[in-house]
């Protein structure tokens, strides 16, 4: 593969960068290509040392989503960011996605918990409206809604937590598919 073949196939790969982050990308593999060729390299030999465009852009992609998830913590960032290192490997299927539906799992079984317990007096007034009132259930609604309410706090605490946490793995899991770790 020569020059214009392997930024033709990077810059095909690296559509859903921006134009500007595009072209500075492609601007550091020519400037790779041009130091290559003053050690005395061939486009061939630089391009295969470069590796597979597709391969580096899926790397690019997956820095990209990383950076983004970092500087604004959304859900649909999050998801990005894992489509996009999920998409380094196959196995990445299963060491990066089982543990991200793992902690989906728990997250929303948190909050779902704490919405139940902080809904407990609306069932006092169920009780109310069909004529099964009794002035236990009153208390013990306002008990179960202040715990709800100190889970609610923690699972915000545990959420964001549990988020940078998952963040922080999938840096190591990426810089793991890219080649090992490095001292960084």
């Amino acid at each position: 593969m020569n020059k214009e073949q392997f930024l033709k196939q990077l810059n095909a790969s690296l559509t859903r960068l921006t134009l500007e982050e595009r072209e500075d990308i492609l601007q550091d593999y020519e400037e790779y290509f041009e130091i290559g060729m003053e050690e005395g390299k061939s486009e061939q030999e630089i391009s295969k040392s470069l590796g597979n465009p597709r391969q580096i852009s899926k790397e690019l992609m997956a820095s990209y989503h990383l950076g983004q998830v970092e500087q604004t913590t959304s859900a649909g960032n999050v998801m990005r960011a894992v489509w996009a290192v999920i998409g380094l490997g196959f196995f990445n299927l299963v060491i990066v996605l089982g543990p991200f539906v793992a902690l989906i799992g728990v997250v929303i079984a948190g909050w779902a918990s704490a919405i139940a317990f902080i809904l407990a007096p609306f069932g006092v007034l169920f009780n109310l409206a069909i004529g099964n009132f009794q002035l236990f259930d009153l208390f013990f609604a306002l008990g179960l809604c202040g715990i709800g309410i100190f889970i609610a706090m923690g699972m915000f605490a545990a959420t964001n937590a549990l988020t940078k946490g998952f963040i922080r793995y999938l840096k190591f899991n990426a810089s793991l598919v890219k080649g090992g770790l490095k001292n960084d």
